[in-house]
Formats: C-alpha cells, sequence, structure tokens
C-alpha cells in the first residue's frame, strides 16, 4: 500500500465500460454472496462474514460506490450501516460498542459507511478526542479487527481518495444541486480548511492500522466510475482469498454465456 500522494488520480472509465464491468462482476458477487450464505449448493453451510468498510473524503462518491456494490444482491443477504456523530448517549460508552450490533456473523455481510475509524480522523483532528485516545486507538483498533478476523471474518477497508480541488468542485455542484444541497453543512467546509491536518491524520491511519488480517485498499476516485468498478473488483478478490485461506469452497465462475 503506497501513499496518497503516490496514487494515479487520471485513472477513469468510460461509462459503457464501467457498466459492462459492473454488470459482470455483479454476476460474480451474488454468487460469490450465495455461497458465503450458504445458499449455493445441497449442503454447502455457513461461510466466513463480510464486513466492508468505507471511509474516504467527503464527496469521495462513498454512497455511489456502495451503492453499486450491493444493486446485484438481494437486499435480506446484506445490511448497509451508516454512521453520523455519536449520540450523547453513545459518547457515555466505549467507542466501538455502537459498531457491535451491525457486525456480521458466519455468512453474514455488512457494509459500514463509516466507521471506529473517526476516532483518529474527525476526533482527532477537531479535538473530540484526547491525545491519549486517539493515540491509543491504533491498537484498540487493530486488536479488534484481528479479533474479528480470528472468529472468521473477512475485512475489506476502503480509503477513496480524491485531491482537494476536485472536492472543492463537488462541494460546489452538490450546493447547486436541489436535491443534494442537503448532503453539505458548515461541518463540510470546516473540515476543508484543515485538509492539511486531516491528510497527516489519514496517512497515519493507513500507515497504522494496514494488516494482513484487515487491509486497507486506496481508490483512487477522481472518476467516479472508475472508483465504483475498483471496489466492486477489490471485494470479490478479498472475498476469493479469505475464503481459499480459510478452507472454505467458492464455486467457479459462471460462464457469461449459458450462465452455468
Amino acid at each position: 500500500m503506497g501513499r496518497l500522494d503516490e496514487l494515479d488520480l487520471s485513472l477513469k472509465l468510460k461509462r459503457r465500460e464501467q457498466d459492462e464491468r459492473l454488470m459482470r462482476d455483479g454476476r460474480r458477487l451474488a454468487q460469490l454472496r450465495l455461497a458465503l450464505g450458504g445458499k449455493l449448493g445441497s449442503d454447502p453451510g455457513l461461510g466466513p462474514g463480510l464486513l466492508i468498510v468505507m471511509e474516504g473524503w467527503d464527496a469521495s462518491g462513498k454512497g455511489g460506490a456502495i451503492k453499486r456494490l450491493v444493486a446485484p444482491l438481494d437486499s435480506r443477504h446484506v445490511r448497509v450501516a451508516s454512521y453520523a456523530a455519536p449520540t450523547p448517549d453513545e459518547k457515555r460508552h466505549h467507542y466501538l460498542q455502537r459498531f457491535a450490533a451491525a457486525l456480521p456473523g458466519l455468512g453474514g455481510m455488512t457494509v459500514m459507511d463509516r466507521s471506529w475509524y473517526g476516532r483518529v480522523l474527525v476526533e482527532r483532528v477537531e479535538g473530540f478526542a484526547t491525545e491519549e485516545q486517539w493515540r491509543r486507538a491504533y491498537g484498540e483498533i487493530a486488536s479488534f479487527e484481528r479479533s474479528l478476523s480470528a472468529e472468521g471474518a473477512i475485512i475489506v477497508k476502503f480509503w477513496m481518495h480524491i485531491s482537494s480541488e476536485e472536492q472543492l468542485r463537488r462541494f460546489e455542484r452538490r450546493e447547486k444541486d436541489p436535491l443534494k444541497s442537503w448532503k453539505i453543512t458548515e461541518e463540510d467546509w470546516r473540515n476543508r480548511a484543515k485538509h492539511a491536518e486531516y491528510v497527516e491524520a489519514v496517512e497515519e491511519m493507513l500507515a497504522r492500522t494496514d494488516t494482513r488480517e484487515a487491509p486497507w485498499v486506496l481508490v483512487e476516485a477522481e472518476s467516479k466510475r472508475f472508483a465504483r468498478v475498483k471496489v466492486m473488483e477489490s471485494v470479490i478478490e478479498q472475498i476469493e482469498r479469505g475464503a481459499a485461506a480459510r478452507g472454505f469452497a467458492l464455486p467457479e465462475p459462471l460462464d457469461p454465456e449459458t450462465n452455468v
């Protein structure tokens, strides 16, 4: 895994190529999801749980990538959990506690739109956590993810990366769109003013929590089409790798001509 400034943000796809790859990969993802959930074969048993963590800059396309990722799946077979600032009651408890209910069990699948990494990002930069708390969190998070993996979960973590200039363009477009202006808040603009501090926090987060059990995937998201395809293909790759490491047999990809 490289640094953010090493990513090639010029990568892009034409709409037709995006659509073709999402359709092809979506069938494979649906097949894998059914296999993990014990829905394929006469008696396949439950496979590993699948936890997908989506992080990234504001307006980096997390929601659009999640939408395309889950589109090929039956809504009964995937949970999407979104997180904003903790409530006053949640602040009374350990910061990891509020995520526990959404964690997938064996055969389950959860996509988290933001996660416990807020502890070392916004809570660090905005001063909502003390320095001792956010510094301690790196080890806590790595241990937590390691324990989830040991219990059978496949963990895939994404950082959606765009340039500051592209983020500004997207903010301005959202403000002018009456159906999207609600997405832009004063807090988003305040966060932009601290961009350098957030870059430092993101780089340290990536360096200290990229592990064999829970690797980060950096997504070049300047092109939304490229990002959506990379997210789906990376999830498929990690499912296949994780299932093989756990000795769980997966079906061969379907023939695109015969669907068998």
